[in-house]
This record gives C-alpha cells, structure tokens and sequence, in this order.
C-alpha cells in the first residue's frame, strides 16, 4: 500500500535517518520507536506530506488515503460534538450530496436514455456511499465516541466546550471515523484513561486498515504491534512481532556484534603489533604496508548502546508506624459538583499503591488530598507514627535551578554525600559520564523529570505520592523509574496512565468511580482478572492440585474396597463438578439470548429508517455497546467454568488410576 524508498533527513549537520526503505502492508499494525528525538515524527510527517525528505521517494497505492493525528490539538468549529464527527469525512459527505443531487435529477428528467444514465450513476456512488459506512456513519460516529470516553450528554455539546485532553480524544474520534487506509498515530494514548486505552487497543486490532504507531506505552506497544521499526543510529531496522519480542531480538543482535567488535579489536591489535614489530625492517616493507593498507579498510563495528538495569541502593526513609495514613469521612466539591461524600481510606507501610480510574473520576484529587496540597471540605486526614510526605507533580520539575548543572542539583539536596555516590545515582537515572555537567537549563522534559525523581530519592521521605510520572519519559527512562521505585523501600501512591508501570510497581490498587474508592490488594494482572472474573471469583478458590486421598487396608485393596471407593469418588466428583456444569449451561442460555439479541439490532441498523428516531438510535446503540461487552464477558467466563470443569474431571481421573494401581 504504500512503499518508502531510500529516504533520507537531516537538519543542519544533524543526521536524523538515510537510506530508509521499507513497504507497509494493507492491514500490518508496524511500531515506530526510538528515543525522544531520533526522528519518529519526523518520518510521520514525511510520510503524511508535510514535510519533505533531502533525497529518496514516497509511493502510495493509487486512491489510498492517509489519517494523521498530530501531537498538536487542532482548532474546532461551535457545532455539536456529533456533527463535528460526522462532518470530518468530507468524502462521505460529497458522496451524500451527490446521491441527493442525482434524486432530485431523476425526479425531474423524462427523457428514458438520460434517465438510464443518471440511473447508472447513481447505483455506482450509492454502492461506493455504502461501502464507506453510508447511513450507518452516525450510529459509527457515535460507537467510536463512545469508547473514547464522551456520554450521550456530551454528543450534543460544543467542542470548544472540552478540556485539553478531551480535545485530543476529539480529533482521534474524527480520524476513526474518516476510516482511512492508513493511519498515522503519535502518541495516540496520550490524555486516554485506562479503560479507554483498553478500548482503543481492541479498535485497532479489528481497524480494516494499516495502523503506523508510535508510544512510550510497553504495554500498548505488546497489544497492538505486529511489527516494529526502530529507529537507531540513523538506520531503521524492521522486526517482526511486538515490543518485547524487538527487545529480546535486538539484545541477541547486540551480543553478536559486540562478540564481532571484539574479535575485530583483536584482529586489529594483532596486525599493528606486527606493524610496529617490523616498520624498521626493510625486508618486512611490503607485508607491513600490505597490513596497513588492510586496517584502512576496515569498517570498524559499531555496537548500539542498549539501556540496561542499574541497580542502586537508594538510603533507606525513616521507618514509620504501620498505618501511613487514614482519610475518614473525606467529602471534597469543586462549586455544584461532588467528587467524594463520606471517603474512607488507609494505606499501610509497604503499600505501593496504584490509583486507577476514568479521566475526570477524581484521582488527581485523591491523591492531592492524600498528600496535603488540597483543601476538602469536610471530613479528616490522619497521617501516622513518623510519616513524612513528598508529593511530586509535573509542576515539580519547576523547582530546578536551571544554573544548577545536574550534579550541583543533586548535591544541592545532599551536601554531605561523597561526589561518587552522587554520579552513582546519576547513572542509574542514565546520565553517565559528562551527562552530569550539563546545565539543568538545557534539558528535556523528559530529562527534568528524571533529575527531579532522582532528587526526590536522594533524600527520600518514607511516603511518596506521584502525580503522572512518566509524562515526558521515553520507554527506557519509564522502565528506569519501574527500577527506582521498586527499589524504594518507603510506601508509594501514585497516579499514572502507563499499565506496565502500574503492573511492575503496585502491590494494591485503588479504583476510584462516582465518588467512590474500592482497594484491592494484589497485583494490576490480579485487579483485572477479577474485573473480567467478577461472577465467577469462587471459582478462583479451587486447589486443583490436591488429589483425594484412598485408604488402603494394610497396603492392598480387595475387589469389593475397590468398587466401594470407586463409588465414593464418583460421589465427590458430581457434588463438585454439578455446580459447575448448572453455571456451564446458565452461561450458554444467556450467550444465546445476548447473540439474538445483538443479531436483532444488527439488522435494524441495516434499515435506513431506524435513524429517523434520534433518542431510540441512541438507546438501541448504548444498549448494543452493553450487549457486546456482556457478550465477552459471558464468552470469558464460560471459557473459565470448561476449564475449571476438566481441571476439575482430570483430579478424579489420577484418583482413580491411583485406585487401580
């Protein structure tokens, strides 16, 4: 579909990327990666038209289309929400107002040839109108709407009425719904709560054409990536599978070069040993100007720097009492809205809490409470034996000196440290070697917010709260700050949208909806299993690897033992598999029921009819949403109880072959 051919980029003496070739497929789902400023929007720009490469070409399939969603936001018209969506696809449009000219046409034309004509025009933009998604295109808009996040009540709003990270959700729902051939994503998780995130990962895996990505996200990287690109040392290299499959790849590359390298290092001290050995000697002249001219040509091995673990023993906080901190009775409003009414809540030490939940549910503000910068209006906030607090937000990056070079940075928090160990912490923060004495001043984003949790460690409180720390942080500073804070040995909460961080770190998790908190105390992977499994929890409590016990008399079995026990187990086994076979045959009625169900509205969104009652579109479409997320629900649980039900079955077959034995 479309096929890039020898490109090359620089700016000033800058060399971003040459001789860049590669073909993206149909319906491929490719990862662009590379450290913050290697080039990846560079390439998307290039690829969308808007930039223009120094040398190489860029062929698109004839009649292919292109999306982009650019990290900037984009200005919005004062119409509705809805109608903002359904009017971004200019094509459909066009091809609307073609169909109605062409009605209006033959209601007044006699003339049968002419007729026949218009006719003929009419069948071919009528079937190119229905392949595009034609009077479905609302009900389409108004799904795509619905899994970024907006309401019923917000179709009807005026974008311009939308906060900064709704504004990117605007322009990503736009995109979608122009359904183009290829889709170009830059950061597209950026401002997406979890659930929306997960969402937009099952969107993309079924999208009809080719998905080109770039994220910091690991786990949407693992998602959603079949293929990835990397962009490294001005080349592009092309790996197939998803993130961790490029990382252990790439690894097994790098142990290959650098073996090379080294056996070329080897060969190189060699010769120059036999160089300077026999210069002098004019018998040798030819064979040492012979090696000389052989070590000129040699392309020297270069081997990619690849981020590696650090470990760091960071100073261990005070120890505090066992209760870090209880919120009772918390109630907080911001004017007419209610956040929280009656909020109970306590971590204890060791916590390394995680607070999840949908954009706008209140987590900033929990965790503002939590940390004492933020008023509420009623209720109290009790912190424990020795708690001492640090709260960092994005703002926090603000108290840097910019004069300061990192190093004096750090010392300006610890005077009393030696200069090594300072460098040590540097490192593990990966700022190595001169790194240090480069002024605050000139850094990224993404390099503040290191220097500023480094800061926050060297002299660590033993109750830390995190507000979106990864925010400017590229794959490796995010799995940096996976290392440090499972390093930390105080009591952490923190607010983050990046599910890799969240599942290496926590040890609890707090979900917050409508004003209120549910703790649950285990891992991301256990809290979603739960989610998903929430009818079927008792069925996480069976230990199948314990095997009823048979008595033996005296270390033999007679025949009538045998039988006798053969029916006792065979007691056991129906009064536990019974119940599980009555859930087994429940799941499969209700399965049946919800599958008509969603047949039914499937067809009547096929009559173009159903769209005249704007309220009962809406319904039937929030009712369709619920009925295909029931669905998978049902098919997930009924995929547990076959399991649980053969676990259950192969238990009481090694009984009885242990019977008969």
């Amino acid at each position: 579909m479309l096929n890039i051919s020898d490109i090359s980029k620089s700016y000033g003496t800058r060399e971003l990327f040459s001789g860049v070739s590669l073909t993206i497929g149909a319906s491929e789902r490719i990862a662009l990666i590379g450290p913050n400023g290697a080039g990846k929007t560079t390439l998307f720009d290039i690829i969308a038209g808007l930039t223009q490469p120094d040398s190489g070409q860029i062929s698109l399939r004839r009649g292919a289309t292109i999306g982009y969603l650019h990290q900037e936001e984009c200005p919005v018209s004062e119409c509705s929400l809805l109608e903002e969506i359904t009017r971004s696809c200019d094509t459909l449009n066009s091809l609307q107002n073609k169909i109605q000219l062409l009605h209006d046409e033959l209601a007044e034309e006699n003339d049968e040839e002419t007729t026949a004509s218009l006719l003929k025009q009419l069948g071919e933009i009528q079937d190119l109108f229905d392949s595009r998604g034609g009077y479905d295109s609302e009900h389409e808009a108004k799904i795509i709407l619905a899994g970024l996040g907006f309401t019923q009540s917000d179709f009807q709003r005026q974008p311009s009425h939308f906060s900064g990270g709704w504004q990117t959700r605007i322009q990503l729902a736009k995109l979608l719904y122009k359904n183009p051939d290829i889709l170009l994503l830059d950061e597209p998780t950026n401002h997406l709560d979890l659930e929306t995130q997960r969402w937009f990962e099952s969107y993309l895996k079924r999208y009809r054409g080719a998905v080109l990505f770039t994220s910091h996200d690991r786990t949407f990287l693992n998602n959603v990536a079949e293929k990835v690109i990397a962009i490294e040392a001005s080349e592009i290299i092309l790996y197939h599978g998803n993130y961790d499959s490029y990382v252990v790849a790439r690894q097994k590359d790098i142990a290959i070069l650098e073996a090379s390298a080294k056996k070329q290092a080897e060969n190189i001290d060699r010769q120059m040993r036999f160089i300077e050995r026999f210069r002098a000697k004019a018998t040798k002249a030819t064979q040492v100007q012979s090696r000389i001219k052989q070590l000129e040509k040699i392309k020297l091995v270069s081997v990619p720097r690849m981020t590696k673990k650090i470990h760091f023993s960071f100073p261990e906080p005070q120890r505090s009492g066992r209760v870090v901190i209880e919120l009772k009775n918390i109630a907080k409003s911001y004017g007419h809205v209610n956040v929280y009414r009656n909020l109970n809540l306590s971590l204890d030490r060791g916590d390394k809490a995680a607070i999840v939940g949908l954009n706008g549910a209140g987590k900033s503000t929990l965790l503002r409470i939590m940390a004492g910068v933020l008023d509420f209006d009623s209720g109290s906030r009790i912190l424990g034996y020795h708690v001492e607090t640090s709260y960092f937000a994005q703002y926090y990056i603000e108290t840097l000196n910019p004069d300061l070079t990192i190093l004096e940075e750090l010392r300006s928090v610890a005077p009393d440290e030696p200069e090594q160990k300072l460098r040590s912490l540097l490192g593990a923060f990966l700022f190595t070697g001169d790194d240090a004495t480069k002024k605050i001043g000139v850094l990224s984003g993404g390099e503040k917010t290191r220097i500023a949790i480094a800061r926050m460690l060297t002299r660590p409180a033993n109750f830390i709260l995190m507000d979106e720390p990864t925010n400017h942080l590229d794959i490796p500073s995010r799995e940096m700050l996976a290392d440090a804070l499972n390093a930390y040995k105080g009591t952490l909460c923190f607010v983050t949208h990046d599910r890799a961080l969240i599942g290496e770190v926590s040890n609890k998790i707090i979900e917050v909806s409508n004003g209120e908190v549910l703790v649950f105390s285990g891992s991301y992977e256990q809290y979603l299993e739960q989610k998903e499994n929430n009818n079927s929890q008792e069925l996480n409590n069976y230990q199948f690897d314990k095997v009823p016990k048979i008595n033996t008399s005296n270390g033999t079995n007679s025949k009538r033992e045998i039988k006798a026990r053969e029916g006792e187990l065979r007691n056991q086994l129906y009064r536990e598999i019974s119940p599980v076979n009555r859930q087994i045959e429940e799941v499969e009625a209700t399965v049946e029921q919800v599958s008509s169900r969603i047949k039914d509205i499937e067809k009547m969104m096929e009559n173009p009819q159903h769209y005249e009652d704007s309220k009962n579109v809406v319904d039937i479409n929030l009712e369709y949403m619920g009925l295909r997320d029931e669905l998978s629900k049902l098919t997930s649980r009924w995929e547990n109880l076959i399991e649980t039900s053969e676990k259950i079955n192969e238990k009481y077959r090694l009984a009885r072959e242990q019977l008969a034995e």
